[in-house]
């Protein structure tokens, strides 16, 4: 059972993360408190309750890949959000971490 108080962590978590950056989902998972939570991330952010104010289409794999099944239209639409901020991505299409990982802090509580 997740820490009910969870997903809105996440929320938090992931509002923090600003344009032309990208946070993965295990660095979410750990902001949020649930260091092996990387899958709970990708649950909540499934579920997002406030598309175009919670920026779901910043958090990515570990290796820069964008999620396939993108909640809200893809990856492809994933890609043209990301993109329309200067996220920089790499030949293979993956993001290039190295110069657009967020390095944020925790969220207050």
């Amino acid at each position: 059972m997740v820490d009910p108080g969870f997903y809105e962590r996440i929320y938090r978590a992931v509002e923090m993360i600003p344009p032309g950056c990208v946070a993965t989902y295990g660095q979410i998972a750990f902001l949020a408190g649930h260091p092996r939570g990387a899958r709970v991330v990708g649950q909540a952010l499934h579920r997002n309750p406030r598309p175009g104010v919670i920026p779901c289409h910043r958090v990515v794999f570990r290796d820069g890949r964008l999620a396939a099944s993108f909640a809200f239209g893809g990856e492809n639409i994933q890609r043209e959000l990301l993109r329309g901020e200067g996220v920089c991505f790499l030949p293979d299409g993956r993001v290039d971490l190295e110069r657009c990982l967020w390095k944020g802090d925790a969220p207050s509580a």
